[in-house]
């Protein structure tokens, strides 16, 4: 097998024909074990019935990574162990800005943990800069010839990456895959992902950087956590990115079994700004008749008037066209759209907001993380809904501030009661804000 064909192999999981002619360069297993009526997935780790995955001829399918192309007993799992064929002691940074130093430390913890082959929670606050604290450790580790990965749940948050890196790292080949990719597959050392990409990868990783480990789907989702621990090299190290960690990380934190970095400052050194909740009654009722609910009418009308971006965010698909038919009847000056995950023109519409020439968007949770727009105020209709998690509504609230030249902001939840989750958001950034002062 020659080297370019050889490239396809190292780190992956590629299916082959359970027939298929063997060689001696390839590590070749089953890709489903059957035990009883059980279909043990060996790609993502499930444990699903054989009822739900038969197929003719007594054959059986995992339906749990079905969108990364069918697993099944008639084929095989592939692979060729990962041999870091990379150049040494190149530097490839060419970022020309300054860290801060609670930013720096960090940084510097995060290249210990790669040389100790160490675990490591980073838990800092929204807007704190955490990409860039990520670049002296990228760097590091591809002058010590390892295989790094960049993984985030989302695709939005993976597009809005990639570019940032290229500039910081214009030297260094780096792989974009992620569901959408129109480009074949390249071997590379500096792999950008989604989540679900880890699962065609084995061992093939010695640092492996997970962002918003809070996020849907990564959250609570088995086979994409099975995919890490697949993704990375037994001696490597795993690096977390949160600025809400869920019970599990807390837990291993607390415990001392998860080193851990705080960073409870924004890059601009200003605090976070804090929820406000007002009162919202019968919300729902007044969008029916086509009527705005006053502290909504009123925050948009002051955000008018200081000529302000802003975000209204719903807790459902099928809210967005009532609160645009809405804000069109009383603001009709107003240039605004709706966006949501399944909205075909996503992309364009967060770059026309991106590019100022719309002055609001109202959206769905899809924008909870992973955009920037520098200045903006953020309104949540319906706060209390079961669809804001705690994470969620942070990361909503951390939409706000984020840059130098506005670091405060309005956030402002409006719903008919208060729950645990808002109650929770507003205790965390009460929190953050409290321990950033103490420093």
């Amino acid at each position: 097998m020659e080297e370019i064909e050889k490239q396809k192999y190292y780190g992956r999981l590629v299916l082959q024909p359970i027939n298929a002619v063997p060689t001696d360069s390839l590590d070749c297993r089953p890709a489903i074990v059957m035990k009883g009526n059980q279909i043990h997935c060996q790609r993502c780790g499930a444990i699903t019935s054989s009822r739900d995955g038969a197929l003719p001829d007594h054959q059986f399918y995992c339906r749990k990574c079905i969108n990364l192309g069918r697993v099944s007993t008639l084929v095989q799992l592939a692979t060729i162990p990962e041999p870091n064929n990379f150049v040494a002691n190149q530097s490839y940074l060419e970022w020309p800005g300054k860290l801060t130093a609670p930013q720096a430390r960090c940084s510097k913890a995060i290249i210990n943990s790669i040389d100790q082959q160490q675990n490591r929670l980073l838990w800092a606050v929204t807007g704190a800069g955490k990409t860039e604290m990520l670049f002296p450790g990228i760097n590091h580790a591809l002058q010590k010839q390892k295989r790094i990965c960049v993984a985030s749940p989302r695709i939005d948050v993976v597009l809005e990456l990639f570019p940032r890196f290229q500039e910081a790292f214009p030297q260094a080949k780096i792989a974009l895959l992620h569901g959408r990719s129109p480009a074949p597959y390249e071997y590379t050392q500096f792999v950008l992902c989604t989540t679900h990409q880890l699962l065609r990868f084995y061992h093939a990783f010695d640092v492996l950087i997970i962002d918003e480990v809070d996020s849907f789907p990564y959250a609570m989702n088995p086979e994409l956590h099975y995919a890490t621990k697949q993704a990375r090299k037994l001696q490597g190290s795993t690096i977390y990115l949160t600025a809400t960690p869920d019970g599990k990380l807390l837990q291993q934190s607390r415990q001392a079994k998860l080193a851990t970095s705080y960073l409870t400052r924004r890059f601009h050194g200003h605090p976070l700004p804090e929820i406000k909740v007002v009162s919202g009654q019968n919300w729902i009722k007044k969008l029916r008749k086509g009527r705005l609910p006053s502290p909504l009418s009123r925050f948009i009308k002051e955000q008018i008037q200081a000529q302000r971006q802003f975000l209204i965010f719903v807790p459902k698909i099928e809210v967005l066209p009532k609160v645009l038919e809405a804000l069109q009847q009383v603001f009709p000056t107003v240039k605004v759209l709706t966006v949501h995950a399944a909205d075909p023109e996503r992309v364009a519409k967060v770059q026309m907001m991106r590019k100022q020439e719309i002055d609001a968007l109202i959206t769905t949770t899809i924008l909870e993380r992973g955009v920037t727009f520098p200045g903006i105020d953020v309104a949540v209709l319906g706060a209390d809904d079961a669809v804001f998690s705690m994470a969620a509504l942070v990361q909503i609230a951390g939409r706000v501030g984020r840059s130098p030249q506005r670091p405060k902001g309005t956030v402002l939840f409006i719903c008919p009661m208060l729950n645990r989750n808002i109650k929770r958001a507003q205790a965390q950034t009460k929190f953050m804000n409290r321990k950033a002062s103490e420093c």
